[in-house]
């Protein structure tokens, strides 16, 4: 519950005079979206915390790229200065959180509604769901762009990068692995207690 205050705050916040409002509503989309089906499905599935931790960090990523548009985060900017960065890479942050989020989503989901167990076949499956969400939302960046036109600018924030969409697939890929190698049996004690409740 407090997790969902604060990213209603974070929201409310955001969507006060961003720098594009256009830009604003496709970055927040995805919590639109998610935030209700959390909410309806509470009662027959209960998230663990480590997943409705990292869902409220990727929320709050979104939210912030969404207030600012990720070309022009101030931390991105901060960044660039201290590590001498060519470009902004706050939206780079925003796609190994694609990947790392969602791996962790993906796995408790197939880990509590499939025959699936720990191992080489999970691990996989995970990894594959986490690229093909990167993938789907390239797509949607794509599908934008196309239908929009110039409006998408800041929604694609390519930033004069050519191989942009591959580097944002590569990084929701390393994010998705880190996440099942760190995380795996931190994520299995908290499922493992969540059953036994």
């Amino acid at each position: 519950m407090c997790l969902a205050l604060v990213i209603a705050v974070e929201l409310a916040l955001s969507g006060w005079q961003p720098r594009d409002r256009f830009t604003w509503f496709l970055e927040v989309a995805p919590v639109l979206l998610a935030a209700p089906v959390i909410a309806f499905t509470w009662r027959r599935f209960r998230w663990t915390s480590l997943a409705l931790v990292l869902i409220a960090l990727h929320a709050s990523i979104l939210i912030l790229g969404g207030h600012y548009t990720y070309a022009e985060v101030p931390l991105g900017f901060w960044m660039q200065d201290a590590f001498g960065f060519a470009r902004n890479h706050y939206d780079r942050i925003g796609h190994v959180a694609q990947g790392f989020v969602p791996a962790i989503v993906a796995r408790e989901i197939l880990l509590r509604t499939s025959p699936l167990r720990a191992g080489g076949w999970l691990f996989f499956l995970v990894t594959c769901v986490c690229l093909a969400i990167s993938a789907l939302y390239e797509l949607i960046e794509w599908w934008t762009a196309v239908a929009t036109g110039e409006g998408a600018t800041a929604f694609l924030g390519t930033q004069g990068d050519v191989w942009d969409t591959q580097w944002d697939m590569f990084l929701a890929l390393c994010g998705a692995l880190t996440a099942q190698l760190v995380l795996a049996r931190l994520h299995d004690r908290q499922l493992a207690r969540l059953r036994a409740a």
